[in-house]
């Protein structure tokens, strides 16, 4: 490329561009994301930056005084072909951390890495970059000392408690947005162990999109919204997602989970949680085992349906939290079991032939169960969201005696990352003083002073060794269950920028995950592709998301290419022969009904009595009532929550009908839309919304009375999941039973197999 011509070979490039794809865009459709179409091939011919879009305009460029530079606007965006760091040197590798041979840590000496995910930490204030949007609520873990025959962990050890903080958040969103997008949700645990604080910063999925930390800024900047319009606001539904990950394969297995049902959780309270990472525990004797944790709900796994999410988006934004803290007030605890899968700590640090330190692989449950070793209750909400969930700060590297950490790239990545990132979030080095983040043990660091340094520090000499402070602090021997980093051996290798042959498997995990779900979930996963890739507005971004679809099962791809009106390509790979692993899937078990609610249509001229004696026998079965009346106040005796105005079908589990209220007088359209077009109909169309909409979700719905004949009418009586009955109480025993799995999925088959 001539220099010396950057706007002629920007021209070129672009309008060699637009010839590869010509007639795919319509060019007066607004809406690209860039200046120029992209290939389905990844470019490789440098070129200088692409100019800004037409629309796009930029602030005049002036000296720090105000005085006009006479510059272009585009001086102060970047310059050159090539990427480099931020003194100009060019660089060859982007993708791959400097580490002690292919398998050994990350060494200290990459600037590149260093400066990389250091700008990355510093990009926001004060808001987090990921996990902005969080709720948070205090606890209880009492330990079942399972665990102790492998750690020396304290807080491990049979009938111990421990306070926690948990943390659940989505990833992509700010601040504002809603709960119930399609993401990743975080699950940061903070126990204040007497040794310690451990933080186990988890997700509810197992693997992550990246297997090296310093592509952590690549795979956000590619999620979040674009740059220019800063839309879409906590959606991966977008060209900048697809395109990094259809480029970088590895992250397929992650994107596959983001387009289950995992994506969109019914509640915080029915989401399992992973520690992502392989760590290494340590016994007394110094014996050494590799583990991976696991969150276990004790209402079992559960979602939301892809239409219940989109509603919840504009009538509750708050739904999760909003959930979260009206369980823990009405006094049914959330709770989990924390597990270990368990591995031999080998030279290899693989089992069963999966690498334990690639963070995009999962050990299927079938090959190593998981162990229960503590239960985790939520019973306090916070004080101040403030104070507490938004000032919490978790870092990996907080760790008490007995659990340590292994090379496993991205969680190398990650112990320096967090502690980087609290400096400018939190406003200095003493974030750890922070009332929500103060440890439940003894602290004597010798650190001093700095930005909101609340300890007052006695003595002369924060130094070691040291005689004017009588040498305190001393260093704690084996005897005082000093913390020990695992004298693991690092071979001999060269300094490279590489990963492991193993890595790179990019798909036989992802054709593992598919394969074990139910063929419901496959028609969820298959609609979420669609929808999604449905999204992007440019066409090679779908073909090329469709090749790795391909190489994962041909059925997936077609069946999102027919959604898509684009031909399924052939895989490019041979299709993994891999075995399903029925714990994945969420379907075909059954749960607690825990905390549910359940929503109850009454009709002021009905059995009174009968909603009174359901509405009694729901609190006894630990769920919450939510009686829906045509207007507020009391109904005879019983209380309403909702109306027919206020009322929608996303904010209950199961929906009984107590009767076949009239129109109320509110039912017109021009005062509730819900109410739609006007006619004579004999019961409130509100009425109907609802049991159309509990329909369509697979939830389970019962009536007694006049309830059966709104059945009728909305055309549902006999369907499975509907249940008719001489009294409420015999319709919320048979509705009762339904709800244990979750939702009445045979109500719709599948047309995959």
């Amino acid at each position: 490329m001539d220099s010396s011509k950057p706007a002629k070979a920007v021209k070129d490039v672009v309008e060699a561009a637009a010839e590869k794809v010509a007639g795919v865009l319509t060019p007066d459709v607004p809406g690209a994301p860039g200046s120029a179409p992209p290939t389905v091939e990844e470019p490789t011919t440098p070129h200088d930056p692409l100019p800004p879009k037409a629309e796009q305009g930029a602030p005049e460029t002036r000296s720090p005084t105000g005085a006009k530079t006479g510059a272009p606007a585009i001086a102060n965006g970047q310059q050159g072909a090539f990427l480099t760091t931020s003194q100009g040197a060019r660089l060859r590798d982007t993708d791959h951390s400097l580490k002690a041979g292919p398998r050994g840590p990350i060494l200290l000496q990459d600037h590149h890495f260093r400066e990389k995910i250091t700008h990355f930490d510093h990009e926001r204030i004060p808001e987090r970059v990921v996990h902005a949007r969080g709720a948070g609520a205090h606890g209880l873990f009492t330990a079942y000392g399972t665990a102790e025959r492998v750690t020396k962990a304290g807080f491990l050890k049979k009938g111990r408690e421990t306070e926690v903080f948990v943390r659940f958040s989505t990833v992509l969103g700010s601040r504002g947005s809603a709960d119930t997008v399609r993401d990743t949700r975080g699950f940061a645990t903070k126990f204040y162990t007497d040794e310690g604080t451990f933080d186990l910063v988890a997700n509810n999925m197992p693997v992550f999109f990246i297997q090296d930390a310093i592509k952590f800024p690549d795979i956000i900047h590619a999620a979040k919204p674009h740059p220019d319009r800063e839309i879409p606001q906590a959606q991966s539904a977008h060209d900048t997602f697809w395109d990094f990950v259809s480029l970088h394969t590895e992250a397929q297995h992650h994107t596959m989970w983001n387009m289950s049902d995992r994506g969109i959780p019914r509640s915080y309270r029915t989401m399992e949680g992973f520690g992502v990472h392989t760590f290494r525990l340590v016994d007394a004797a110094g014996e050494t085992v590799l583990v991976k944790f696991h969150w276990k709900p004790k209402l079992g796994v559960h979602s939301l349906t892809w239409e219940e999410a989109q509603l919840l988006g504009g009538i509750d934004p708050d739904f999760h939290r909003r959930d979260l803290y009206d369980a823990i007030e009405a006094g049914a605890y959330p709770e989990w079991e924390l597990g270990i899968q368990v591995f031999p700590d080998t030279p290899e640090e693989t089992f069963a032939g999966i690498d334990l330190l690639d963070p995009t692989k999962i050990v299927p449950e079938e090959l190593a169960p998981v162990q229960p070793i503590g239960r985790l209750t939520l019973n306090r909400t916070p004080r101040n969201f403030f104070a507490e969930t938004e000032q919490v700060a978790f870092h990996l590297g907080h760790l008490p005696p007995g659990i340590d950490v292994t090379n496993d790239p991205l969680l190398q990545g990650r112990l320096f990352s967090y502690v980087d990132t609290q400096l400018t979030r939190l406003g200095g080095p003493n974030f750890s003083q922070i009332p929500i983040n103060r440890p439940h043990a003894p602290v004597n660091d010798m650190l001093r002073d700095g930005f909101h340094q609340h300890a007052v520090h006695a003595g002369v000499a924060p130094y070691r060794p040291n005689s004017l402070d009588g040498g305190n602090p001393f260093p704690a021997g084996d005897d005082e269950n000093a913390f020990v980093d695992v004298p693991v051996t690092v071979a001999e290798a060269p300094k490279v920028r590489a990963n492991p042959v193993s890595f790179d498997d990019h798909y036989s995990q992802v054709r593992l995950f598919w394969l074990s779900m139910s063929p419901v979930e496959q028609e969820h996963i298959i609609r979420a592709y669609a929808f999604e890739l449905g999204k992007c507005y440019h066409q090679a971004i779908k073909e090329r998301q469709l090749q790795s679809l391909a190489n994962i099962d041909p059925v997936l791809c077609a069946e999102v290419a027919t959604g898509l009106g684009l031909p399924a390509p052939q895989p490019t790979v041979p299709i993994a022969d891999v075995a399903p692993s029925p714990a994945l899937s969420q379907v075909g078990r059954e749960w607690p009904s825990d905390g549910r609610m359940v929503g109850v249509v009454v009709d002021p001229d009905a059995d009174l009595d009968g909603v009174g004696q359901v509405r009694r026998a729901v609190f006894a079965a630990g769920m919450v009532p939510l009686l829906i009346a045509p207007h507020g106040g009391l109904v005879g005796d019983l209380p309403v929550q909702r109306t027919f105005a206020t009322g929608r079908s996303v904010e209950v589990d199961v929906l009984l009908l107590a009767g076949a209220p009239a129109p109320a007088p509110d039912a017109i359209p021009a005062r509730d839309a819900k109410a739609g077009a006007a006619d004579s109909a004999a019961v409130d169309p509100r009425v109907l919304l609802l049991v159309e909409e509990c329909w369509r979700h697979a939830k389970a719905i019962g009536a007694w009375d006049g309830g059966v004949t709104v059945l009728e009418r909305a055309g549902v009586a006999g369907t499975p999941g509907v249940v008719t009955g001489d009294s409420g109480a015999e319709v919320f025993t048979a509705v009762q039973q339904l709800l244990a799995a979750h939702r009445v999925w045979e109500r719709f088959p599948a047309s995959v197999a």
